[in-house]
Formats: C-alpha cells, sequence, structure tokens
C-alpha cells in the first residue's frame, strides 16, 4: 500500500510547487504593468526623490496585496468534496459560532477531522482521496508557517465535546469557518 500512495504525495507536492510559481508570476506581471507605467507616464517623477518613494511603494504593494487567505487552496478542494457520495463519515462538527479566540483550536479540529476522512478514503478507494489529502497537505502548511504558541482558551471546546454530524454538515461548517478566517 505505500507504493501506491507515493505517486499522490509527488503530484501534490508538485501540484503546490506550480500553485506557487503561478502566484509568483501574478506577482512579477503586476509589478512589470506597474513598472511600464511609472515608465511611460511618470519618468519625470523617478528623478525625484517622491517619485522614487511612490515607485517603491508600488513595488512593495503586490506582494502584500497578493498575500490572499492562506487558506484559498483548502476552500477549493473542500468544494471539490462536498458532493462525495463516496464519503460516508460521522464527525466531530465545530460551531461556527465560536468566539474568535477559539477560531485556532476549531481549524485544527476541522483538520484532525479530516485525517479520519483521510483514512475512511484510503479503506473505501473514493474518488476523493487526492482532494482529501491536499486539504491535509495544505492544511499543515499553513499550520507550520504559525506553530501554536499559546495554549487554548479554557472556555474553548475540545474536538470530542462538538456534536458528531454527518460529513455534508462538517464540511458546511468547515467551510464557513475558513471564510470566516479569511474575512
Amino acid at each position: 500500500m505505500q507504493r501506491r500512495l507515493q505517486p499522490q504525495r509527488t503530484s501534490a507536492a508538485a501540484w503546490s510547487r506550480l500553485e506557487n510559481q503561478k502566484t509568483h508570476l501574478k506577482n512579477l506581471r503586476l509589478q512589470y504593468q506597474l513598472y511600464l507605467l511609472l515608465n511611460s507616464h511618470f519618468l519625470s517623477l523617478l528623478k525625484s526623490e517622491t517619485g522614487l518613494t511612490i515607485f517603491f511603494l508600488c513595488a512593495y504593494l503586490p506582494k502584500t496585496a497578493a498575500g490572499h487567505c492562506k487558506w484559498t487552496e483548502v476552500l477549493k478542494d473542500l468544494e471539490q468534496i462536498k458532493t462525495s457520495e463516496d464519503i460516508d463519515v460521522s464527525l466531530y462538527t465545530a460551531n461556527t459560532d465560536e468566539d474568535k479566540e477559539c477560531q485556532e483550536p476549531v481549524m485544527r479540529c476541522f483538520f484532525l477531522e479530516m485525517k479520519v476522512v483521510l483514512h475512511e478514503c484510503y479503506i473505501m478507494n473514493c474518488s476523493k482521496t487526492q482532494d482529501v489529502f491536499n486539504i491535509l497537505k495544505n492544511g499543515n502548511a499553513n499550520f507550520e508557517n504559525n506553530q501554536k504558541t499559546s495554549t487554548t482558551p479554557k472556555k474553548c471546546k475540545e474536538c470530542e465535546e462538538y456534536e458528531e454530524k454527518n460529513f455534508t454538515e462538517f464540511v458546511h461548517n468547515f467551510v464557513k469557518v475558513i471564510q470566516r478566517e479569511c474575512k
């Protein structure tokens, strides 16, 4: 079974690199367009200190604008699996209206439950196994970039304290929580 899983990991890594390259190219394209605009219309501005300041601010702007929600890829994959008929599990499902300070523990609960979904997909050979794997891969990458630094507040629930719901309700709540995080 290990040999069968290896190509999925390789393709997921290659896909992730491709997505990062696309984002980088979009940044470069936007920077180049700003350069052309400045070069054609505001060349005289670059001869002054103010013009140079504007140019450097514009060069920095695409980097911050491209910093879209870090959960975008997870949302895309959730959209892919939400209608899956071959995933039939009950999962601890966090509420969508938890306190803001419980947001990280809630997100971690959803990703822990996605491990259950992945396990079931491997057993049942479901059609969305790669999408589930991608959700976990992208979620883990986002959490690695933002290591948990504090303890969970006492008022936040443990995953097992949430009600078990079917897969469709689980995905629906997961999407709502991520959308809330991206606002």
